[in-house]
């Protein structure tokens, strides 16, 4: 048995969850709405404040997907409830992020800004004090979405591995390398 997939999920208050016929799972909250479409081999039951998953063989396929499953219901459950956080900092001289609504721009080093348009479940607030890293703060509902998000945003100047420059998660450890002049012969 997966010992995520076995787990049950409890519903907060304020929370409807409905499943359909065809397996579609809808999670409606008060800061949104989600669905999520779930294998036939994997049966969702709510039952008085929590949500159950079981499968319904032990083959190799299903019980990879009943611990996915569950955590992509679970991460729907907690999103539409209390919402996700992901904070960005950018690390390196010059680099500088400024949000316009849904526009974000960043400018990271390169001869020309970047401008991203952010999809709608996503908020977006920037921080800039003087002596610190900007910092990029991303709220939604959504985990999947924003955890895309926030990839795409690291992916236009991921940090490197000498000085540490480029846009990072805050809190992540970078793993530093030695430079040239630190090998011996």
């Amino acid at each position: 048995m997966s010992r995520i997939g076995k787990l049950p999920i409890t519903v907060p208050e304020g929370v409807e969850i409905s499943v359909s016929d065809t397996n579609l799972v809808k999670v409606k909250g008060k800061l949104g709405e989600l669905e999520q479409l779930v294998d036939p081999g994997i049966e969702v039951k709510v039952e008085d404040g929590t949500i159950s998953l079981k499968r319904a063989t032990e083959s190799k396929d299903h019980k990879s997907k009943h611990g996915m499953y569950r955590s992509l219901i679970n991460n729907m459950v907690h999103g539409v409830s209390e919402g996700v956080e992901i904070v960005l900092e950018l690390v390196g001289v010059g680099y500088r992020a400024e949000a316009r609504g849904q526009l974000l721009d960043l400018s990271l080093g390169h001869s020309h800004h970047i401008f991203m348009e952010m999809p709608p479940e996503v908020s977006i607030e920037t921080i800039s004090e003087r002596g610190k890293n900007p910092i990029i703060k991303l709220k939604s509902f959504d985990k999947q979405l924003i955890g895309q998000v926030a990839a795409k945003i690291r992916s236009q100047r991921p940090p490197e591995p000498y000085k540490g420059k480029g846009v990072k998660y805050q809190g992540e450890e970078l793993r530093k390398k030695a430079g040239k002049s630190a090998i011996e012969k």
